[in-house]
């Protein structure tokens, strides 16, 4: 299913937001997370992060426009994953140390709320259009907690160039492949815009 997406940016998580599989989509919004170890590609530990670390699942910056109603979602999730999944030890490290090493997490862990992660919306600052309104929306697998989290571009957040995904991954990639993956989004990103920032990549790729 996942796979006739084609150029959407989607990728699934497990139970403990630990990332299993992206998509071309998603590398080309976010970064590709290949070069991240798969421990330190998790989405709670980078909404809670400890100890001072950075956030490992994506290379640029990334803002969420509803912060405070995310950090619930996902602190409601993992509540909710570990009542269905209590003997699950990777599930009860993760909220062990994100309860002793962020204070936010602690809070809101403490306050007892129950529920699923399901819609955000972000801005990407992208290297190669600048800011990307998304909308992020979350499928769950309820038999085996697994989520499907899917980035497409928002209608309803004026960015200061447009809302669109921009193929820009860190591997080298062809023209041809560049303007393939921009194709379901193209019409939201004026055509001279399109093929600079393509010519622009093609040859940074062409020089590594």
């Amino acid at each position: 299913m996942l796979g006739r997406l084609g150029n959407v940016a989607v990728a699934v998580f497990a139970a403990d937001w630990r990332m299993i599989w992206w998509s071309p989509g998603w590398a080309a919004l976010l970064g590709d997370p290949s070069s991240v170890p798969p421990l330190l590609r998790n989405f709670a530990k980078n909404t809670f992060p400890v100890n001072g670390s950075s956030p490992q699942l994506r290379q640029w910056p990334v803002t969420s426009l509803v912060l405070a109603a995310r950090e619930e979602e996902v602190v409601c999730d993992l509540r909710r994953a570990t009542g269905r999944h209590p003997h699950s030890a990777r599930l009860v490290a993760l909220v062990e140390e994100l309860k002793y090493g962020n204070e936010r997490f602690a809070e809101l862990w403490a306050a007892g709320a129950v529920g699923v992660h399901r819609q955000d919306r972000k801005i990407v600052d992208h290297p190669a259009t600048g800011p990307i309104a998304v909308d992020c929306d979350v499928l769950t697998d309820a038999e085996h907690e697994q989520k499907i989290v899917m980035l497409r571009p928002s209608q309803a957040v004026k960015t200061k160039q447009s809302s669109a995904e921009l193929c820009n991954t860190p591997t080298p990639m062809a023209k041809s492949q560049l303007r393939e993956c921009l194709r379901s989004y193209e019409e939201l990103l004026p055509r001279r815009s399109l093929d600079v920032n393509i010519e622009r990549i093609g040859a940074k790729h062409a020089g590594e």
